[in-house]
């Protein structure tokens, strides 16, 4: 009889033991389990570089001769080679050779039985042959192969190595996902103000082009049309209205937007306070709030997009802004589908401390929600930054919240933390963001002179659900 050595391969066995060559009968075999997910197949593409269509690409794989995503045929070779490296022979085995035959595609959600057999040893250079089997979950066999190993020769006991963390995030995916957001609504009409460097330009075109917005371009108009043709831009099929320099687009841009000409703003290459200034001097754009600036953040390591506040308008607000800021916030989250957003109100600490006056407003607001002047959300705070986004840090410091550890909106104490805070999310941590302001009658897609294209056209499609919301529910 065969001696079968069965395992999972589980990560968590903090031990790998191996069998020295003296101790390896031919038919003694190891065997292992693992079904392929999505992630496998993700993964596998981005270490080893393999970003074939039939393994990414639904659309091509549903046409091709296997109709539908398979997965990568080596992922089949690297799970013997797991088996091997680290069950059988185990630890100190030195590959040496490997064929294999591919028989099966193995599709998403398919459960593989991966065995490996010894067929033959040979003493003089202390050497196994293992025949490799990979069978489905249907009992059919999807690769098959040869194997000659260099066994350990010493009996070793070791702690298991645990592999890197992989956390799987493409901002692609992300970004469609965003968009499609709106794809069912038509296009608003949208002032681009002073849009004259080419990154500018190019976000709003992208935009237009993309149906988030119908771009109205204000702008100097000779200006204008020499930087689209210097940069390859096509703008014949929008409107441009000539002004004579960025303050005069602001002041334009918010005339429009004051009569109803304009849906929403977004900024161009001018600075922030000329088009904020030109909005609040507007009084047909002022309604009872204070306006602010929201971030949307989809970071890797975060189960959901993040949404931070103040991080561009409001310098050092005080706790009657921060409330309109803490409102804003949680409308633009209810308008992206979060029904009832949980605020975490952040501050050095979780707990009041009369020497930081961020406490004091943090407590502050989340009364001011108890008592109705602040609604639809969940609040609390004060909260530190760490245990307002992981619950392990929440239970380490015995916080007991509904917010704490799940926070869809983080409000900064002011606008230099909350600034620094987006900007570790985005060049650190690999987050993808946009941001909106609110507050007027119009949404304004504040952009960045560093944003890209894509940062853009994001910033756009949140200004055109903002202003779709305010047809029916003016500001």
């Amino acid at each position: 009889m065969n001696d079968i050595t069965e395992t999972t391969n589980d990560p968590h066995n903090a031990w790998l033991e191996n069998y020295p060559y003296d101790t390896i009968v031919v038919g003694q075999a190891a065997r292992m389990v693992r079904t392929l997910t999505l992630a496998d197949i993700q993964a596998f593409a981005a270490v080893s570089g393999d970003t074939n269509p039939a393994h990414l690409d639904p659309e091509y794989a549903n046409a091709s001769l296997f109709h539908g995503v398979i997965g990568h045929g080596m992922w089949g070779g690297a799970l013997i080679s797991s088996l091997l490296g680290t069950v059988f022979p185990g630890p100190g085995t030195i590959y040496l050779e490997q064929n294999l035959h591919f028989s099966r595609p193995v599709r998403i959600g398919d459960t593989l039985n991966v065995t490996v057999t010894c067929v033959a040893k040979h003493d003089d250079k202390k050497t196994v042959d293992l025949d490799c089997l990979l069978v489905n979950q249907k009992g059919e066999r999807v690769l098959y192969g040869m194997a000659r190993v260099m066994a350990p020769v010493e009996k070793l006991r070791l702690p298991r190595v645990h592999a890197p963390h992989i956390s799987l995030f493409d901002p692609e995916v992300r970004h469609a996902n965003l968009l499609a957001l709106g794809a069912n609504l038509e296009p608003v009409l949208c002032g681009v103000v002073h849009p004259c460097d080419a990154d500018s330009l190019q976000g709003a075109m992208d935009a237009h082009l993309a149906g988030l917005i119908k771009a109205v371009l204000i702008a100097p108009e000779k200006k204008l049309r020499a930087l689209a043709a210097e940069a390859n831009i096509d703008i014949s099929n929008v409107t441009v209205v000539n002004v004579p320099h960025s303050h005069a687009a602001a002041e334009m841009a918010a005339q429009m937007a004051a009569d109803h000409k304009l849906e929403a703003l977004m900024k161009g290459s001018l600075h922030t306070d000329e088009l904020i200034h030109a909005v609040v001097m507007q009084p047909g754009l002022r309604t009872g709030r204070r306006m602010s600036h929201v971030f949307r953040f989809e970071a890797p390591m975060y189960p959901k997009p993040l949404y931070i506040t103040d991080a561009a308008l409001n310098i050092a607000p005080n706790l009657q802004e921060k409330a309109d800021i803490v409102q804003n916030a949680i409308l633009f989250a209810q308008i992206m589908g979060v029904a009832q957003p949980k605020v975490a109100i952040l501050s050095a600490v979780e707990t009041v401390n009369p020497s930081i006056p961020s406490t004091l407003d943090a407590a502050a607001l989340c009364k001011m929600a108890d008592r109705g002047q602040i609604k639809g959300g969940v609040l609390d705070g004060p909260l530190a930054f760490d245990n307002a986004v992981s619950s392990h840090a929440a239970e380490i410091k015995h916080i007991s919240s509904p917010v704490a550890g799940q926070a869809d909106i983080l409000v900064a104490p002011d606008l230099e933390s909350g600034n620094m805070m987006a900007k570790q999310l985005e060049y650190l941590a690999g987050a993808s963001g946009s941001g909106v302001v609110l507050g007027a009658r119009v949404p304004i897609a504040l952009t960045s002179r560093a944003d890209t294209a894509t940062t853009r056209s994001a910033s756009a499609l949140l200004a055109k659900l903002i202003a779709h919301h305010y047809r029916s529910h003016p500001a």
